[in-house]
Protein backbone atom coordinates (compact mmCIF):
# COMPACT_ATOMS: atom_id res chain seq x y z
CA UNK A 1 0.00 0.00 0.00
CA UNK A 2 2.75 2.46 0.54
CA UNK A 3 4.25 1.90 -2.59
CA UNK A 4 0.92 3.10 -4.34
CA UNK A 5 1.26 6.30 -2.06
CA UNK A 6 4.31 7.21 -3.22
CA UNK A 7 3.50 6.54 -6.34
CA UNK A 8 0.72 8.77 -5.98
CA UNK A 9 2.70 11.62 -4.53
CA UNK A 10 5.31 11.40 -7.64
CA UNK A 11 2.12 11.59 -10.30
CA UNK A 12 0.64 14.62 -8.18
CA UNK A 13 4.43 16.20 -8.01
CA UNK A 14 4.51 15.70 -11.63
CA UNK A 15 0.97 16.98 -12.44
CA UNK A 16 1.81 20.11 -10.17
CA UNK A 17 5.27 20.97 -12.40
CA UNK A 18 3.26 20.43 -15.53
CA UNK A 19 0.60 22.50 -14.19
CA UNK A 20 3.79 25.56 -13.39
CA UNK A 21 4.80 25.13 -16.99
CA UNK A 22 1.69 26.00 -18.57
CA UNK A 23 0.62 28.76 -16.24
CA UNK A 24 4.47 29.89 -17.05
CA UNK A 25 3.96 30.01 -20.85
CA UNK A 26 0.40 31.44 -20.36
CA UNK A 27 1.90 34.17 -18.43
CA UNK A 28 5.01 34.39 -21.13
CA UNK A 29 2.33 35.14 -24.15
CA UNK A 30 -0.43 36.96 -22.33
CA UNK A 31 2.59 39.43 -20.65
CA UNK A 32 4.61 39.61 -23.68
CA UNK A 33 2.06 40.48 -26.06
CA UNK A 34 0.92 42.96 -24.17
CA UNK A 35 4.00 44.22 -23.80
CA UNK A 36 4.92 44.42 -27.54
CA UNK A 37 1.44 45.71 -28.72
CA UNK A 38 1.73 48.37 -26.29
CA UNK A 39 5.58 49.04 -27.35
CA UNK A 40 4.51 49.44 -30.63
CA UNK A 41 1.35 51.37 -30.38
CA UNK A 42 3.14 53.87 -28.29
CA UNK A 43 6.45 54.19 -30.78
CA UNK A 44 3.77 54.61 -33.53
CA UNK A 45 1.92 57.48 -31.67
CA UNK A 46 5.28 58.94 -31.84
CA UNK A 47 5.64 58.99 -35.48
CA UNK A 48 7.87 56.30 -35.68
CA UNK A 49 7.80 53.97 -39.10
CA UNK A 50 5.77 50.18 -38.30
CA UNK A 51 9.54 49.24 -39.90
CA UNK A 52 11.44 51.47 -37.23
CA UNK A 53 9.26 49.94 -34.28
CA UNK A 54 10.14 46.29 -35.02
CA UNK A 55 13.82 46.61 -33.75
CA UNK A 56 15.21 44.42 -31.21
CA UNK A 57 14.09 46.47 -28.02
CA UNK A 58 10.61 45.31 -29.00
CA UNK A 59 10.96 41.59 -28.66
CA UNK A 60 13.73 41.64 -25.97
CA UNK A 61 11.56 40.58 -23.32
CA UNK A 62 10.13 37.57 -25.91
CA UNK A 63 13.48 36.38 -26.51
CA UNK A 64 15.23 36.73 -22.71
CA UNK A 65 11.96 35.13 -20.80
CA UNK A 66 11.97 32.68 -23.51
CA UNK A 67 15.00 31.48 -22.78
CA UNK A 68 14.10 30.44 -18.98
CA UNK A 69 10.83 29.49 -20.52
CA UNK A 70 12.92 26.71 -22.53
CA UNK A 71 14.90 25.86 -19.48
CA UNK A 72 11.63 25.31 -17.56
CA UNK A 73 10.16 23.20 -19.95
CA UNK A 74 13.69 20.95 -20.80
CA UNK A 75 13.28 20.90 -16.49
CA UNK A 76 9.58 19.66 -16.60
CA UNK A 77 9.74 17.32 -19.92
CA UNK A 78 12.81 15.81 -18.46
CA UNK A 79 14.69 16.60 -20.94
CA UNK A 80 18.69 16.55 -20.01
CA UNK A 81 21.18 15.87 -23.00
CA UNK A 82 24.32 16.22 -20.68
CA UNK A 83 22.91 14.63 -17.37
CA UNK A 84 20.66 11.60 -18.95
CA UNK A 85 19.61 8.64 -17.54
CA UNK A 86 22.42 6.75 -19.38
CA UNK A 87 24.78 9.27 -18.22
CA UNK A 88 23.35 8.71 -14.15
CA UNK A 89 23.28 4.81 -14.67
CA UNK A 90 27.50 4.59 -15.47
CA UNK A 91 28.25 7.21 -12.87
CA UNK A 92 26.26 4.77 -10.39
CA UNK A 93 28.23 1.75 -11.35
CA UNK A 94 31.22 3.53 -11.31
CA UNK A 95 31.02 4.23 -7.92
CA UNK A 96 29.73 1.01 -7.09
CA UNK A 97 32.82 -0.31 -8.72
CA UNK A 98 34.77 1.93 -6.68
CA UNK A 99 33.37 0.62 -3.63
CA UNK A 100 33.71 -2.77 -4.26
CA UNK A 101 37.49 -2.34 -5.11
CA UNK A 102 38.07 -0.07 -1.60
CA UNK A 103 36.22 -3.12 -0.23
CA UNK A 104 38.68 -5.74 -1.30
CA UNK A 105 41.20 -3.68 0.34
CA UNK A 106 40.49 -4.45 3.27
CA UNK A 107 39.54 -8.26 3.39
Amino acid sequence: MERKDKKMERAKERLKELKGFYWHLAAYIGVNSFITISTIIGRMNNGSDFVDVLDFGTFAVWFFWGIGLFFHGLKVFSYNPIFSKEWEERQIQKYIEKDKREAQKFK
